[in-house]
């Protein structure tokens, strides 16, 4: 059986796991959280980074960060997980989901400004795939309308727009370490902070809403409750194994890389002969492999194709069910326009298996498999 994923490993991770037991000192904000949190700064070029128990996690601060009231809009695409509108529905926010591009399912960043009204506070692209937004017209338009930018860059890190790290272009960045990313720690994320102006209010938010990063900054002689705030710092325990996993970043990004143009190689034969459609990469942008899919004809084919590879050992996923068709989503938010290509993208795309371990003669034996169906 080739699973859909297994979760990196690198082989250090039980060694620093170890270190970080035998330090005395598992929770949150230790030695291996503060490295962590220097290597994504050091990567990224921004402010402030801070580990958090999820990206979920990280899209919560980012709302509170942002003042979300009730009342306020925040404008996202539908295609996207749960978390994105959730961090917002929380703070009483109501979601207007704008349509995707048929090339990368990203948002479409010429429909965002009709979607705008006086109550718009946010805009939140989502980078799927670790393919980034057109990010240059979405920053132009938030700039233009005085709103805040929250990239949803869970499946985006070692990912870049025009040389800049996704994340670090927004106002506010989150990246996902759950187990089906490229670097994990099982549960976990980051919130990357552009502005230095804003780091002391989210480490009170990430501390309970305390003054304790002053505190220990030597900064006062006691720490207090002084804003809003909850526990969003992940154990040190969950540091050190990703820590082993960010040391080896440019391996395993190879390696998936490697992976992805294996399987487009194989199978654009397919797509020349118009029966399937295979990712697209804007030129401004480098992905970071975090996966790889095709586009069936239908919802049928796809549900075929998918009970195929299932009976030649083959794992395979499809992705969203678009959140503005989900009870919550009719109830929390509304579609603007046309959805032209949401449902449609839901219905079509298949994931393959990815990830770091995934050996050459499995990907051929899957787009081999592939083939054999649509002969």
């Amino acid at each position: 059986m080739i699973n859909f994923n297994n979760s990196p490993f690198t082989g250090k991770e039980k060694e620093y796991i170890s270190q970080a037991i035998d330090s005395g000192k598992i929770c949150g904000d230790g030695k291996f959280t503060h490295a962590c949190n220097k290597w994504f700064e050091e990567k990224t070029g921004v402010s402030k980074v801070l580990l958090t128990t999820s990206c979920s996690s990280a899209l919560d601060m980012s709302a509170i960060l942002a003042d979300i009231k009730p009342g306020d809009e925040v404008i996202l695409p539908s295609f996207t997980f749960v978390s994105t509108a959730n961090a917002f529905v929380l703070r009483g926010a109501s979601l207007v989901f704008v349509d995707i591009r048929p090339d990368t399912q990203n948002i479409d960043e010429n429909l965002i400004e009709e979607a705008i009204t006086g109550k718009t506070k946010v805009i939140a692209p989502v980078h799927y795939a670790g393919v980034s937004c057109e990010m240059d017209k979405i920053i132009d338009i938030a700039n233009k309308h005085n709103l805040i930018v929250v990239e949803d860059a869970a499946q985006g890190v070692m990912s870049t727009y025009k040389g800049k790290a996704l994340g670090s272009i927004g106002d506010y960045g989150c990246y996902s370490f759950h187990e089906t990313k490229n670097y994990s720690m099982g549960e976990g994320g980051a919130l990357l902070i552009r502005d230095a102006a804003n780091v002391e209010k989210a480490e009170i938010i990430r501390e309970k809403g305390t003054n304790r990063s002053r505190f220990l900054k030597g900064q006062v002689d006691k720490y207090t409750w002084v804003d809003k705030g909850s526990s969003y710092l992940p154990s040190d325990i969950n540091a050190a194994f990703l820590l082993a996993q960010l040391e080896k970043a440019d391996v395993i990004n190879d390696a998936r890389r490697n992976c992805w143009s294996a399987y487009f190689n194989h199978l654009k034969n397919l797509q020349e002969e118009e029966k399937i459609e295979l990712p697209i990469v804007p030129e401004e942008c480098v992905h970071n492999a975090h996966m790889f899919y095709i586009k069936t004809a239908n919802l049928e084919e796809r549900s075929e194709l998918s009970a195929y590879l299932k009976e030649q050992g083959i794992g395979s996923a499809f992705h969203y069910v678009p959140l503005h068709s989900s009870p919550a989503g009719k109830h929390f938010g509304r579609f603007h326009a046309e959805d032209k290509y949401t449902t449609e993208t839901y219905e079509r795309l298949l994931r393959l298996p990815m990830y770091y371990g995934l050996k050459k003669d499995q990907v051929e034996y899957i787009c081999d498999k592939i083939k054999e169906f649509y002969q």
